[in-house]
C-alpha cells in the first residue's frame, strides 16, 4: 500500500479543513467553478473524475472473466452480498438512521438526498483498492481480478437500475437521463478508455506495463483530494451549522462494512471454500467504489447536496476501516480453517 493509500484519511481530513477555509475565504471563485456545467455536468469535477478513475480501471483484465468458474462458490457469495445484500441492507439502514434515528439531529430538507448518497455509495462495489485489501490478507490474486472483472462487467449494466429502483423506494425521484449520463460518462468510457490505453501499454511487454502504473497510480489519489477540496469549499457552511453530521452518517456506513464482510465471510466458510478466496470475497462486498458513487452523487443532486456529502463521508472511514477488517480476517485464519466444510 502506497503512503497515499495509508494514510488517505489524514489527507481526506486535511482537505475537510483546506476546502472548508476556501470555500468562507474565496467563495466567489468557487462559486464560479460550481456554475462551470453541461448538462448538469460540473466540466472540471468531471474531469478530474476520469483522472482519478481510469488509472484504477486500468488494472482490471476482463479477460479474466473465464476464470470464474473455477471458484464459482467464491464468486458466487461476492455476487450475492454486492447485488442482492449491499445495495438493499444500506438503503434500509439509511431509512433507519436518517429518518428515525438521528432525524430530530439533522435537516429535515437533506434527508433524502443523505439517504441517496448512502444507496449510490452502496450499489457501487470496489474495484482498484480491493487489490491492495487482497495482497494485505494473502488472497488468491486470480480469484481478486476475477471477481473485480465481472463486477465491473455487472455495475455496468446494473448500477442505474439499481439505483433508480431503490431512490423510488425511498420516495427520491431521479431524473433517469441524469442517471444514465452518469453512468456512460463515469463507468462506460472510463472502461472503454482504460482497456484501449491498458492493451496498448501492454503490447510494451508486462514490466512496461508495471512501469506505466507505478507513474500514473498517484494521479488517481490526487485527482480525488483535488475533488474533495472542491465539495467541502461547497458543504463547508452545512458542515460548521452542524459538525456532527459525518458523525452520524459514518453509522450506517460502518454497519454495512462490518455486516457485509462479515456475512461474506461467513459464506464463503460454510460453502467450503478456501481462506484464501474468502478474503477478496468478504473484502470486495465491505468496501467501496467511492470515486463513482462521488460522480454520481455530484452529477445527480449537485455539489452542496447531502448525497456528495454522504458519499465523501464513504471516503473519509474507507481505509482505517477495512484495515481493521483486513485484521479481523486474517486473525481468524485458524477458526475459518478448522470449521470450513469440506
Amino acid at each position: 500500500m502506497s503512503v497515499f493509500e495509508r494514510y488517505l484519511t489524514v489527507w481526506v481530513f486535511l482537505c475537510i479543513v483546506a476546502g472548508i477555509a476556501l470555500g468562507q475565504m474565496l467563495p466567489g471563485p468557487v462559486q464560479a467553478i460550481g456554475r462551470m456545467e453541461v448538462a448538469r455536468v460540473n466540466l472540471p469535477v468531471g474531469l478530474l473524475i476520469w483522472v482519478m478513475i481510469i488509472p484504477m480501471l486500468l488494472k482490471v483484465d476482463f479477460g479474466a472473466l473465464h476464470q470464474v468458474k473455477q471458484h464459482w462458490r467464491g464468486i458466487g457469495v461476492t455476487l450475492f452480498v454486492n447485488w442482492a445484500v449491499k445495495p438493499f441492507s444500506m438503503a434500509l439502514l439509511g431509512w433507519l438512521f436518517i429518518r428515525h434515528v438521528f432525524a430530530p439531529y439533522l435537516p429535515a430538507d437533506q434527508a433524502d438526498s443523505y439517504i441517496a448518497g448512502l444507496i449510490l455509495l452502496a450499489a457501487a462495489p470496489c474495484t482498484a483498492m480491493v487489490f491492495v485489501w487482497s495482497r494485505l490478507t494473502g488472497g488468491h490474486p486470480l480469484f481478486t481480478l476475477s471477481q473485480v472483472a465481472l463486477n465491473d462487467t455487472i455495475m455496468v449494466f446494473a448500477f442505474a437500475p439499481i439505483v433508480a429502483l431503490l431512490l423510488g423506494l425511498s420516495s427520491i425521484v431521479v431524473p433517469w437521463d441524469t442517471l444514465i449520463t452518469s453512468v456512460v460518462l463515469y463507468i462506460v468510457i472510463p472502461v472503454v478508455i482504460a482497456q484501449l490505453w491498458r492493451k496498448q501499454l501492454l503490447r510494451r511487454g508486462q514490466a512496461a506495463f508495471d512501469a506505466a502504473l507505478a507513474r500514473i497510480g498517484p494521479w488517481s489519489i490526487t485527482a480525488l483530494l483535488a475533488t474533495l477540496v472542491l465539495l467541502f469549499a461547497f458543504q463547508g457552511k452545512a458542515i460548521i451549522d452542524q459538525p456532527l453530521v459525518i458523525a452520524m452518517l459514518a453509522v450506517p456506513i460502518l454497519i454495512q462494512v462490518f455486516f457485509n464482510s462479515g456475512l461474506a465471510y461467513w459464506l464463503n466458510r460454510r460453502l467450503g471454500e478456501s481462506h484464501s478466496v474468502a478474503c477478496p470475497s468478504a473484502l470486495i462486498g465491505a468496501s467501496n467504489f467511492f470515486e463513482l458513487a462521488v460522480a454520481a452523487a455530484i452529477s445527480l443532486f449537485g455539489f452542496e447536496s447531502g448525497a456528495a456529502l454522504a458519499t465523501v463521508v464513504g471516503v473519509l472511514i474507507e481505509v482505517p476501516v477495512m484495515l481493521l477488517v483486513v485484521k479481523w480476517v486474517n486473525q481468524s485464519k485458524g477458526w475459518y480453517e478448522a470449521g470450513r466444510c469440506a
